[in-house]
């Protein structure tokens, strides 16, 4: 099968290349403007690094870079759908003057577009007070307020008050609302539904898409021996397959663990790595990767995007059902303003969160901020959803953003996180743009983090990209030691301008296994300083060193959407 891919060719990838790139080249060297520099006679020498030529050649397989060109909502779509009006929140009871508790009219005008099959709700500008949560259930429904200088949701409480007390399912005394749930909260219905009853039974639960036990799905078909990167798999039985179909690619470990080892880039490193005593991290895996088919030929079925693993049949291959997703849905244009309280002690928030997406798949956030969280953003079993012009204000948060439970595809750009405007307490953190938990293949893009890190929470995320982002590098990463490594393979950070020059987590050469850290300012180690999870020889890349802003392409996921663009499709 090899490179069999959909709308994208050799041709298109040559084209693309050298539209990202500036013009005069000569021996790999560019003149164009640079951040901090002006255009006319000030103008500074771009590099395109051989790793970028290479990567070129073999966008799908590269040992070092993923292939990341398509996450996001619809494939990474420019624009996002504007649904029809169907509901204003003030016509089923809410007020814009901060009165009343809007979050019932709210969620009664939800639920009403819900049964109408969807569709976009207003919620006007004022400020409307939240004294309970925001759950968009169903598909195709967009909360739409009038902008986020405009419309401001007030929530008054947190969910522990709302919900109850959320243990960890590993143990402790830890809240799980440290990382999980939102005050507005995208989730289908019937799996908010489950989770909200184990919670309140304290039956810890799963988050992902295979429901609180990881039992509710069931095999679709088994899949054919396919190397990385290929766009089609050829499958035992296709007749319940249809293209449109959303579906789980399921691949189990083996005894050996050489699936985790796999997923580490493979080799002595990940071969001699003790697996067995890493309870956390191997609770995370079947690893289950939601995609939606393309077309269904006889026993072939192309994919919306490549396999970003080897499918082997030692690891028991089967596309199978989920619970039912979330698509199609949206929140825009409004502040989510949390009653200002203090932050918690570590891993103990009560649960002042933004915006959660759980279980959805094609949905987004668009013109939103988030003040005064414990945690900003979060993706939880999320796939294939865009976060764009978001940003996380006030006091501090634990996580301004989290990626996790096997959340893949994803794309968050154009993102902020502000300076707190309080001083951190004692016994709390600051962690960042957070990935964790298997996650793979999740972009976050033009980003200005004013404190937090590139948080690599453990558990053995991978193929994972930051690309053009400026970043005062002073939060620390977290992860517990039974949850594995902190990085697997093709992790890459292209064009990081670290302003406090602190490297952990940013230059990643000497700790991820097959990265790549290309385009990074000079910086050095101090703080939190980390060895690699893998011995021996890493197989990393680190090209453009010491400069900042000269790396071209600039970006590393615009540049992988041009090459996209095959202009004979």
């Amino acid at each position: 099968m090899g490179n069999e891919h959909v709308g994208i060719s050799r041709r298109g990838l040559l084209a693309g290349a050298t539209a990202v790139t500036a013009v005069g080249v000569t021996g790999g060297r560019a003149w164009a403007s640079a951040p901090g520099t002006t255009t006319g006679k000030d103008m500074q020498a771009a590099e395109i690094p051989a790793i970028w030529r290479e990567f070129v050649k073999s966008p799908f397989t590269h040992p070092q870079i993923p292939y990341i060109g398509r996450a996001g909502q619809c494939a990474g779509a420019a624009h996002f759908p504007r649904r029809p009006v169907v509901a204003d929140v003030r016509a089923f009871g809410a007020r814009p003057d901060g009165s009343t508790d809007a979050a019932p009219a709210i969620n009664r005008a939800i639920v009403a577009a819900g049964r109408k099959g969807g569709g976009t709700v207003l919620i006007p500008p004022g400020v409307y007070r939240l004294d309970g949560l925001i759950r968009v259930g169903h598909s195709n429904v967009v909360l739409r307020g009038a902008g986020s200088a405009r419309t401001t949701l007030y929530a008054t409480r947190n969910l522990t008050e709302l919900i109850g007390p959320y243990g960890s399912r590993y143990g402790g005394d830890k809240s799980s609302w440290s990382w999980a749930g939102g005050l507005i909260w995208l989730c289908p219905t019937a799996r908010w539904d489950s989770l909200i009853t184990a919670v309140k039974a304290k039956d810890w639960p799963f988050e992902g898409w295979t429901g609180n036990k990881r039992d509710e799905w069931t095999t679709l078909t088994t899949v054919a021996p396919a190397p990385r990167g290929s766009w089609s798999v050829t499958v035992a039985d296709s007749t319940r397959l249809k293209a449109g179909r959303l579906v789980l690619l399921r691949l189990a470990d083996d005894t050996d663990h050489t699936l985790l080892q796999h997923m580490a880039g493979g080799g002595p490193g990940p071969e001699a790595y003790s697996w067995d005593d890493k309870t956390k991290l191997t609770s995370y895996v079947p690893y289950e990767w939601p995609v939606r088919i393309v077309r269904v030929q006889g026993d072939k079925v192309t994919l919306e995007r490549p396999l970003p693993l080897d499918i082997r049949p030692e690891w028991d291959p089967r596309l199978t059902t989920h619970v039912e997703a979330l698509t199609g849905a949206g929140v825009e244009g409004l502040t989510v303003d949390c009653v200002e309280t203090p932050q918690s002690q570590h891993l103990l928030d009560r649960g002042h969160n933004g915006v959660t997406f759980q279980c959805a798949y094609d949905c987004w956030a668009d013109d939103i901020v988030v003040r005064h969280v414990d945690n900003g953003f979060g993706l939880v079993a999320a796939s294939a959803c865009t976060l764009r012009n978001t940003r996380v204000a006030g006091r501090g948060s634990h996580h301004p953003y989290f990626c996790r439970e096997g959340s893949h595809d994803n794309l968050v750009e154009d993102f902020t996180i502000e300076e707190r405007t309080a001083p951190a307490p004692a016994g709390t953190q600051l962690h960042g743009i957070n990935v964790e938990g298997l996650s793979s293949h999740n972009v976050w893009s033009r980003g200005d983090m004013r404190m937090g890190t590139f948080d690599s929470h453990r558990g053995m995320p991978f193929a994972n990209v930051r690309t053009d982002i400026t970043v005062n590098n002073n939060g620390r990463h977290g992860g517990d030691a039974s949850a594995g490594p902190l990085f697997g393979a093709r992790f890459t950070h292209w064009n990081i301008r670290v302003s406090n020059h602190r490297a952990g987590l940013m230059k990643i050469d000497g700790l991820a296994p097959r990265s790549a850290t290309v385009g990074l300012n000079h910086c050095t180690e101090f703080d939190q300083i980390d060895v690699p999870d893998f011995s021996g020889e890493l197989h990393t890349r680190l090209e453009l060193y010491g400069t900042r802003g000269v790396v071209r392409p600039r970006n590393l996921y615009e540049a992988q959407r041009e090459l996209a663009r095959d202009p004979a499709r």
